[in-house]
């Protein structure tokens, strides 16, 4: 199978390319520079994709796109959040309806943010679309990929909760404190946490190329959602440090703005993998505590029993 990822250098971009060469696919990085650049297949800040550079892949993965969490959300930076997604995903989606054999599958990079701040609620993948600066820029985002299924290509919205790894982004920014012992809870706690693992959202992008039935959005987070106490814990025990200093609120907010730190660090979501699930796919990291004992090499809790795994 030939497989081209945009965003391929990236943190899951990485991840997902050493997968599938081990699997013994063919990668194809869809690199970025000018077109002077001979190596370069697209530079999508100036709308620009080599022609026929994705003739007869058989699929291609959408991960380009600037972080969320990294800076405020300045008008600056939410004009950056948008073209990093929505301009970039026109520019690639042009492309594949430009080429005569375009692949058989896009799966594009998409986020729980789609579900907005809905609490206690169970989100499956026919959940509403929520409120705010996240529920409008996914939903645009997925708008400018479906129109890649005009020309028969099958289009899967991948909306990947945060990634729990000892060098994802998540744990990477908050795990200095914890390794003080100066960890704890953010904000009340009570909020619910959808979070997944490194190797299942790899192994669930895989997934989502071979499985033919699986189209549109699908949730891919874990099937047991944490609550914000819940995953706080675990990862003092996994660390072995104690998680005895919450986080105020007030204090995310004047570290984060209050934007971000309201829709993406202190987020309420409880979203479920309905698709995932009912398709078959087995998570290889269930649970919160399973996720964070082999993110930092202890020997993993066998995780509980369900009749959906």
């Amino acid at each position: 199978m030939r497989v081209a990822i945009t965003g391929g250098t990236g943190y899951v971009g990485s991840a997902l390319r050493r997968l599938l060469e081990a699997r013994g696919d063919e990668v194809i990085v869809v690199r970025r520079g000018r077109p002077a650049d001979t190596a370069a297949m697209w530079d999508p800040a100036r709308g620009w994709f080599a022609s026929g550079a994705l003739e007869g892949v058989d699929a291609v993965v959408h991960l380009s796109g600037a972080s969320i969490a990294a800076q405020r959300w300045t008008a600056s930076r939410r004009a950056e959040l948008r073209s990093s997604r929505v301009d970039s995903t026109r520019v690639l989606v042009d492309h594949l309806r430009s080429l005569d054999r375009p692949p058989r599958v896009l799966v594009t990079a998409s986020a729980t943010g789609y579900y907005g701040n809905s609490g206690a609620a169970e989100r499956t993948e026919a959940g509403p679309k929520g409120s705010g600066f996240l529920a409008e820029l996914v939903a645009d985002w997925e708008q400018e990929a479906e129109r890649a299924a005009e020309v028969g290509v099958r289009v899967v919205h991948a909306r990947i909760g945060p990634i729990i790894a000892r060098d994802s982004e998540l744990i990477r920014r908050i795990l200095l404190p914890f390794r003080l012992g100066l960890g704890g809870s953010l904000g009340s706690g009570r909020q619910w946490f959808s979070w997944v693992s490194t190797e299942d959202v790899v192994r669930g992008i895989v997934f989502m190329i071979e499985q033919a039935t699986l189209s549109g959005a699908v949730n891919l987070v874990a099937p047991r959602a944490a609550t914000n106490r819940e995953f706080t814990k675990a990862l003092g025990r996994a660390l072995r440090r104690p998680t005895l200093f919450p986080v105020p609120a007030f204090v995310l907010r004047a570290v984060f703005g209050r934007a971000l730190a309201d829709e993406a660090v202190l987020s309420d979501q409880r979203v479920v993998p309905a698709k995932l699930l009912a398709a078959g796919f087995e998570f290889t990291h269930p649970t919160v505590e399973h996720a964070l004992d082999a993110a930092f090499a202890r020997p993993a809790r066998a995780p509980m029993t369900t009749g959906a795994l």
